[in-house]
């Protein structure tokens, strides 16, 4: 099962990531995501690439680079920087990134500006993911995303998308038909944010809700139709090739078999 689902890991050191990477060896669990936020950033971030590509050459990687997250000093640096990462990505051939804007977009250093710098480079042969939230336009009146997509896979550098997580089914089908239709004769690898409800979660994020999140209230107030809309979710996925990105922590024998339990019994 594990190779049907991507699992990301979070951590505040490289010890803990260690032992995080020593559980999933044991677990037979080789696709990892790594993010580029809160902790995770600049030395840790950095740390975390050189941790990996010296000691654990198993895993399928893919990397999230916040450009807003890395960015160091001017817009010429931080490109800099961004273009030593790719190339020493190279070096291991299971090695993917996910680009991201980061939480807040830097003036003429975001995503779109960056693959515009990349789509000028020569002998540089690089492929990036993209992120893309369905959920902006219906419930926080952002019209942008579509605009920006566009954008994006016209450079002919995008291998992939990530789809935001969020609670409407019907908001992601419709913008999967735009996508395909939009990005026609590409082969793109979907993925998609996929969290195991739990009441510890959904009193986290009443506490405090994720920046464009989307999680409507039937799911916030009862964990039966969240487990139930999850359900459906995870139905979705299969049948749109898109592959499920696990962000609930796993990092228990107890916590990876309710991911498992939950995914078996949704066969």
């Amino acid at each position: 099962m594990n190779n049907n689902i991507r699992f990301e890991l979070s951590f505040k050191d490289i010890s803990q990531l260690e032992n995080k990477l020593n559980f999933c060896k044991f677990n037979n669990i080789k696709n990892i995501n790594i993010p580029c936020k809160g902790l995770i950033k600049k030395e840790l971030f950095n740390s975390t690439i050189n941790c990996i590509s010296k000691k654990y050459h198993e895993f399928n990687v893919t990397y999230h680079y916040s450009l807003y997250h890395q960015y160091s000093k001017n817009k010429k640096k931080s490109y800099e920087d961004f273009l030593d990462f790719i190339k020493n990505s190279h070096n291991n051939r299971n090695y993917e990134i996910l680009l991201l804007s980061g939480s807040k977009k830097k003036k003429n250093f975001d995503s779109i500006d960056v693959l515009g710098y990349l789509k000028k480079e020569k002998n540089l042969n690089v492929k990036l993911g993209i992120a893309y939230n369905p959920y902006l336009k219906k419930y926080y009146e952002i019209s942008s995303e579509r605009e920006r997509f566009e954008r994006k896979i016209s450079t002919g550098l995008i291998n992939s998308i990530w789809f935001q997580y969020g609670t409407d089914i019907k908001v992601i089908q419709n913008e999967m038909t735009y996508l395909k239709k939009v990005a026609k004769d590409e082969k793109l690898n979907l993925f998609g944010s996929l969290f195991i409800p739990s009441k510890q979660f959904i009193a986290r994020f009443k506490f405090r809700p994720w920046k464009e999140v989307y999680i409507s209230e039937k799911c916030l107030y009862s964990l039966e139709n969240f487990f139930e809309f999850t359900s459906d979710l995870v139905s979705f996925y299969k049948k749109n090739n898109i592959t499920p990105v696990i962000e609930s922590d796993f990092s228990s024998s107890k916590k990876l078999d309710v991911v498992h339990d939950f995914l078996e019994n949704e066969r």
